[in-house]
């Protein structure tokens, strides 16, 4: 028998005996998660560091959520996160149940320069949400939603997903914007953008935001709105998680009814050129109330490959058939499932299109208008292959979105009508690299095209591209960046900082 885990049973089992199921488990983690020795660990800057025993111990006694330390099942499923080929190992993850937990955690990292990791849903698809030797902060526990109907304001904690908020918002009969698929985290979105089924008619998730309260690197919990520290308020709406762990968001809310009509139009890949022009036109003309996004997928084992367009309306119902209409008479489309919809259900729809076993790379950028040379680069480089699923995929902007101005908030991307994505995905196992390359290959031919990309999917860019994506606004960030985080502890997202 393995003496240790017969002791560590043992323990576990006295421990139940005197007390509640719910406080047995928290002493048992605790008794189970005893640091034994000293670790090694890496700074933000890659340097080495021995983190001391004693004085890891101590930040696990200060915390009422979790330490977790390598060798334990928790830890290997917080270290995860849903791109499937990001597999790195942070020398210990600290998962808060609460504001003081954070602080405590930043300052632990901040003393140490530590690389830090902060997650909340896991989507970052270049893995910005986990690390290799620092410290993750994993805000999984650290979630709730709580809707003020009267106000029609929602109080987001940190770590919540987008289908917390979309259920406990719409059960009020209000809504606001919130991505397109459930299982992403609020935080992440919101923070450089967010996009989402009825960001035309409401405006980004961040254009929502009417306060955060964050802890910046030095440990302060600030709360951050157009009357307190506006400038750092300003800087979160953009400006991604460059300046500290948001805690909470405060979110403006708007009436809508739960009813939608949604759903997708799907063609042959044959008439893919055709389709995407219609698209481009069709976009053109559409209000504010309508959402349509377009998707070309070839998936893995040479399955038939297709071209569709996916719509969310919600504008008034004697409307319907005036603004969808032409999305279902265009050409000879193979299936149409458009329909009314519960819009909590359409907001889930597409929660397996995520990777969740398989390797994903992507590459990303926004344009103005869908032009004949656009078009063009896209489907003349477009390969389907039997050992990956390749699609392409376009979100549409503008409306709302597009009335603000580029410097009212950190975003500067108000010109987009579209971002445009490449993507391919991989089962585990096959060869990373030939899928990768094309992808870049095939980007060289499309990047051309567009302008600027969006700051939540920023990957392997050079520091001078990163900084040049802010446009206009990178002088006041930089400004906002040298006051909250002057040694640069945020550092894995879309950084800034200068390059001289």
């Amino acid at each position: 028998m393995n003496r240790r885990r017969f002791f560590q049973g043992s323990i576990a089992a006295a421990v139940a005996a005197s007390l509640s199921s719910g406080q047995a488990f928290a002493a048992v983690l605790q008794a189970l998660t005893q640091v034994t020795s000293s670790i090694n660990a890496v700074t933000g800057i890659g340097g080495e560091v021995v983190l001391e025993q004693a004085a890891v111990q101590e930040l696990s006694d200060s915390l009422r959520g979790n330490l977790l330390l390598t060798g334990s099942e928790a830890y290997d499923k917080a270290r995860r996160v849903l791109n499937k080929s990001i597999d790195k190992y942070p020398a210990m993850i600290v998962q808060p149940s609460g504001v003081a937990d954070i602080q405590n955690a930043v300052v632990f990292a901040r003393e140490r320069e530590l690389l830090v990791a902060v997650k909340c849903g896991g989507h970052s698809f270049s893995g910005k949400s986990t690390c290799d030797g620092g410290m993750q902060i994993d805000l999984s526990k650290f979630r709730g939603v709580r809707v003020d109907p009267r106000s029609r304001t929602a109080y987001v904690d940190g770590g919540s997903l987008l289908a917390e908020l979309d259920h406990e918002a719409m059960a009020q009969g209000l809504v606001t914007t919130a991505g397109t698929v459930s299982h992403t985290g609020v935080g992440g979105l919101t923070l450089g953008g967010g996009f989402g089924r009825v960001a035309r008619r409401f405006g980004l998730a961040l254009d929502n935001v009417t306060g955060v309260d964050i802890v910046t690197a030095d440990g302060q919990l600030r709360h951050a709105s157009a009357d307190e520290n506006p400038e750092l308020y300003w800087g979160v709406r953009g400006g991604g998680g460059n300046f500290g762990v948001v805690t909470s968001f405060e979110m403006s809310l708007h009436p809508m009814q739960r009813q939608i009509i949604g759903g997708d139009v799907i063609w042959p890949l044959s008439a893919a050129r055709d389709v995407m022009r219609f698209y481009s036109d069709y976009g053109k003309t559409i209000p504010d109330d309508l959402y349509l996004d377009l998707a070309m997928i070839a998936p893995l084992q040479n399955s038939d490959a297709i071209i569709m367009l996916h719509a969310c309306y919600s504008g008034p119902a004697d409307r319907t058939d005036k603004v969808l209409g032409p999305i279902g008479e265009f050409g000879k489309p193979i299936a149409n499932t458009i329909k009314p919809m519960d819009y909590v259900a359409i907001q889930s729809s597409w929660d397996d299109t995520d990777p969740r076993n398989d390797g994903e790379y992507l590459k990303s950028g926004f344009t103005s208008e869908i032009t004949d040379e656009l078009v063009d680069a896209l489907v003349d480089g477009f390969e389907p292959h039997p050992d990956r699923t390749t699609q392409v995929f376009f979100q549409c902007s503008g409306g709302a979105i597009a009335r603000v101005p580029a410097d009212a908030t950190a975003f500067a991307h108000r010109y987009a009508s579209h971002t445009v994505f490449t993507v391919v995905s991989w089962k585990p196992g096959v060869d990373r690299d030939p899928h990768v390359r094309y992808i870049r290959n095939y980007w060289n031919e499309v990047d051309p095209h567009t302008r600027g990309f969006y700051t939540n999917e920023v990957a392997d860019e050079a520091q001078t591209v990163v900084n040049a994506n802010y446009q206009g606004n990178f002088d006041r960030l930089l400004r906002i960046k040298e006051q909250y985080d002057p040694t640069n502890l945020f550092r894995l997202n879309a950084n800034i900082r200068r390059t001289a």
